[in-house]
């Protein structure tokens, strides 16, 4: 684990508006394996959440979900310029990683650029990495960027003002994806790494 230095800062404007998509409730009558280890619901269901993108890696090369997604996978999309909250939910998900690593769990933390413009592949490589030496960095075209956060059903938003050191609202769930299953569960970012570990153990030993 790798720790990077983590400026608080009130600016950080993180939004979770514009519709927010997700509701919490207790899971029931859905019939699937993945029932009894669901503490949230989905407008729509689980499979409405997630599929197919097509990005970039920390090397430039052109990846897909199915590259990315072998194993368990926390998904986070945020901005490497993010003056806090990106930053703390990274490191909170890196602890999760770990903390599922003490028991037995191989996983990974994944974070997706929402700020193309200047999240280069190597800077996004190098964010993930020094949060936490599993760290997966993606970026990619606008377009590309767009799609994936469709796909996933995230909020983000460029902030007015200066062209270089501008803000990104953005929403800050953290995605459960697991390989060959795709999207199954979503943590909000006031949830303990050790909380978001035992979830995810309940739904890896249900695969």
């Amino acid at each position: 684990m790798r720790w990077i230095a983590v400026a608080a800062s009130s600016l950080a404007l993180v939004a979770a508006v514009g519709g927010v998509w997700v509701y919490t409730s207790m899971a029931g009558g859905s019939g699937d394996r993945f029932e009894p280890c669901r503490t949230a619901a989905v407008a729509g269901g689980a499979g409405s959440i997630g599929g197919p993108f097509e990005l970039l890696n920390s090397e430039g090369d052109t990846v897909t979900d199915a590259d990315v997604i072998t194993e368990p996978s926390l998904v986070y999309f945020g901005y490497t310029f993010c003056p806090d909250v990106c930053p703390l939910d990274m490191v909170r998900n890196a602890q999760a990683v770990d903390a599922l690593a003490e028991r037995g769990y191989s996983a990974q933390p994944v974070f997706i650029s929402i700020d193309p413009e200047r999240d280069t592949p190597e800077v996004v490589g190098d964010f993930a990495w020094n949060i936490h030496e599993k760290g997966v960095g993606l970026t990619g075209s606008p377009e590309q960027v767009k799609a994936a956060s469709q796909a996933y059903r995230t909020f983000y938003r460029k902030q007015e003002g200066d062209d270089e050191f501008y803000l990104v609202d953005h929403s800050t769930f953290t995605y459960l994806v697991l390989p060959g299953e795709g999207f199954v569960e979503y943590f909000r970012r006031d949830l303990p790494p050790e909380e978001i570990a035992d979830r995810a153990a309940c739904f890896i030993d249900a695969m």
